[in-house]
């Protein structure tokens, strides 16, 4: 499949230089890094910083705003950024009160932003992180410490951002992330796999008639291959996949997020979204909300994710705070 770019190895320059520019009037670049942050912090706030390898637009940079993030670190495509990188960001974004990581569980992520935090206690700077694995489809891969983290974590973006900016202490901030993911699940399914620029070919291969259910976000296969079923006999196994791990019942309120992969129409999208709707009504699972759209993404896989949050009082208040993301605005 071409590509819309100059050379593999400046991808990455180039992407952040453009993404800066389309939204300076909100957004930074710290100088000498691909460090985005927001240009105005709420004073005396909690920072929150996240960020990953790139291909997963708008994650991360796309959550930087106020009522979220207060600053994403962009490492090159599905490859952790380094400490260095991440060491700055934090920098950048500490007030005194110190700074929240939203990490998502993958080996590279995990031990650079660890190590990255150890670096800014060694400053002064008290740090704190938490690790997002809602990918049920998995429990151990050569690239996970344990389940994947992917589109769920936008949710904790999005709680842990709005409990900093109501003036929360560092403790309360990891405490809202903690619960949220606790509380969420996601499964994931393709059609299509995508092609990291670097490596210029498919990450894997599907013949015309198969897909792949419990696919990840850095071009993985899934966890099965099969033939292609209907959008409603797809919505109701990766559904039910997330039910049965989740222990969701009847009574219990959620959030529904449907995440295209990259390259999945909102035709596609909302057709999904009515059948989980349906099911979870059938289940007598009450619908607090719902998201349908590209979040976390795999470059140009085509496919999709459902997750489910179980909220609460306080998860759903977080959940309506005011945001300014570019990519989440509320």
């Amino acid at each position: 499949m071409k590509k819309v770019i100059n050379q593999p190895n400046n991808v990455i320059e180039d992407m952040v230089k453009g993404m800066a520019l389309a939204n300076e009037a909100q957004w930074q670049r710290i100088e000498g890094t691909n460090v985005i942050r927001r240009k105005e912090l709420s004073p005396g706030k909690v920072g929150i910083v996240s960020g990953g390898g790139s291909g997963h637009e708008p994650a991360h940079a796309g959550y930087v705003g106020k009522g979220m993030l207060d600053a994403a670190v962009v490492g090159e495509v599905f490859t952790s950024p380094t400490p260095d990188q991440i060491f700055e960001a934090i920098k950048a974004v500490d007030q005194g009160n110190g700074v929240l990581l939203v990490v998502k569980n993958y080996t590279g992520d995990v031990l650079n932003f660890e190590m990255a935090g150890e670096l800014a206690e060694a400053e002064g700077i008290r740090v704190e992180q938490v690790v997002v694995s809602d990918d049920i489809a998995v429990k151990d891969s050569d690239n996970t410490i344990g389940r994947r983290g992917v589109a769920g974590t936008v949710f904790v973006h999005k709680t842990a951002g709005a409990k900093a900016e109501q003036g929360a202490s560092l403790d309360e901030v990891k405490a809202s992330a903690e619960k949220t993911i606790t509380q969420v699940r996601s499964m994931g399914m393709a059609l299509s796999p995508c092609i990291v620029p670097d490596a210029g070919k498919p990450s894997f291969h599907l013949e015309e008639d198969e897909m792949e259910i419990g696919i990840g976000i850095h071009g993985e296969a899934g966890t099965e291959r099969k033939k292609i079923a209907s959008a409603q006999e797809i919505a109701e196994e990766l559904t039910n996949h997330i039910l049965e791990d989740s222990g969701l019942s009847a009574g219990d309120e959620v959030v529904v997020m449907i995440n295209g992969m990259g390259s999945t129409p909102e035709m596609e999208l909302f057709i999904v979204n009515g059948h989980v709707n349906d099911l979870l009504n059938e289940k007598n699972i009450s619908i607090h909300d719902t998201y349908v759209g590209e979040f976390m993404t795999s470059l140009e896989m085509a496919g999709f994710s459902i997750t489910l949050l179980k909220v609460d009082t306080e998860i759903k208040q977080l959940l309506a705070e005011a945001s300014e993301a570019v990519a989440f605005r509320v």
